[in-house]
C-alpha cells in the first residue's frame, strides 16, 4: 500500500472540491445514550462533492481493475479483528476494487469481507464503476477511527466493523464481514432523533436527489439486489439509507 496522496490537483476536478480544512477534525459532544445529537449540515457539506485522496495506486489505465487474497497480516493489524470477533481471520478476504471518485477520475479501494460474498461484491462494484457512481473514500476502517469520538461528517464506503448492532448487544453483519456501507454521508441511518453521520440531516430529504446518493430503484440498489443483498432503506422502524447485507440485518 502506499502512502496518502492527494489526487492531481489540491483543489477542484471537474465538479469535486478539495475537503475542507476542518472535516473530520471537529468532536462532537456525546450525550448519555451514547450518542452525538444530530445537527445542522454545514453549508460546504450540502451538496457533498469531495475529490479522493488515493490511500491505494489509482489504476494508470482508468479502468476497472479487483483482487481478492487472504488477509495480509499488515492488512488484519490495522483492520478492527480481533480474535474475539465472530468470524476467523481466515474466513475473510483482502479484496481491492475499482471506484469512480466524484472527481470523475478512477482510484482503487479495499475492503475486508466474508470469503463467501467476496467474488459477489467485485461484481457489485465493478457494476457501480462501469455506470459512473460516485465514491468518495474507500477503505479498511481501522479499531481506533471505529471508537473514535464522533466527528458526524465522515463518509468512507467499507464493510468490515467488529462492532455490534447500532444500540443493541449482538453482533452487526458488518462483523461477518457480510454488510457494506455506502457514502455514509450522503446514505444516513435515521431513527428517530438519532442521525449517523450527525451532521448529514439535510440528505435525510430523500426527494432533493444529489450525486452519491442511492435511490430505491437506483443502480446501487439493483446492483446489490442482484447478488441477494438487502438495503436498509427499506427497513420499516428505521432507515439505513448506506446499508446493505446478505441476510437483510
Amino acid at each position: 500500500m502506499s502512502s496518502a496522496v492527494p489526487s492531481p490537483a489540491a483543489g477542484r476536478i471537474g465538479n469535486a472540491s478539495a475537503a475542507p480544512a476542518w472535516l473530520g477534525k471537529r468532536v462532537l459532544p456525546v450525550g448519555a445514550d451514547g450518542f452525538a445529537a444530530a445537527g445542522d449540515t454545514p453549508p460546504e457539506l450540502r451538496r457533498r462533492s469531495i475529490v479522493t485522496t488515493d490511500v491505494l495506486s489509482a489504476p494508470a489505465d482508468g479502468r476497472f481493475h479487483s483482487t481478492i487474497e487472504a488477509v495480509p497480516a499488515e492488512v488484519l493489524a490495522r483492520s478492527s479483528w480481533t480474535a474475539a470477533c465472530p468470524v476467523k481471520a481466515t474466513d475473510l478476504r483482502y479484496v481491492t476494487v475499482g471506484f469512480r471518485g466524484f472527481d470523475g477520475l478512477a482510484h482503487t479501494g479495499e475492503l475486508l469481507v466474508n470469503k463467501r460474498a467476496a467474488a459477489d461484491l467485485v461484481t457489485v462494484f465493478q457494476r457501480l464503476f462501469t455506470a459512473g457512481y460516485p465514491i468518495e473514500q474507500m477503505r479498511i476502517t481501522s479499531a481506533a477511527e471505529l471508537n473514535a469520538p464522533p466527528t458526524g461528517d465522515g463518509n468512507g464506503t467499507d464493510a468490515y466493523a467488529c462492532r455490534p448492532v447500532r444500540g443493541r448487544t449482538a453482533w452487526s453483519q458488518h462483523s461477518y464481514g457480510l454488510a457494506v456501507d455506502v457514502n455514509p454521508f450522503q446514505n444516513p441511518y435515521h431513527r428517530g432523533k438519532v442521525v449517523l453521520p450527525e451532521l448529514a440531516t439535510s440528505y435525510l430529504d430523500r426527494r432533493d436527489v444529489r450525486p452519491g446518493m442511492i435511490e430505491p430503484d437506483g443502480v446501487v440498489v439493483r446492483a446489490f439486489a442482484a447478488i441477494g443483498w438487502k438495503w436498509g432503506g427499506d427497513y420499516r422502524s428505521l432507515k439505513d439509507f448506506m446499508h446493505f447485507s446478505a441476510t437483510g440485518g
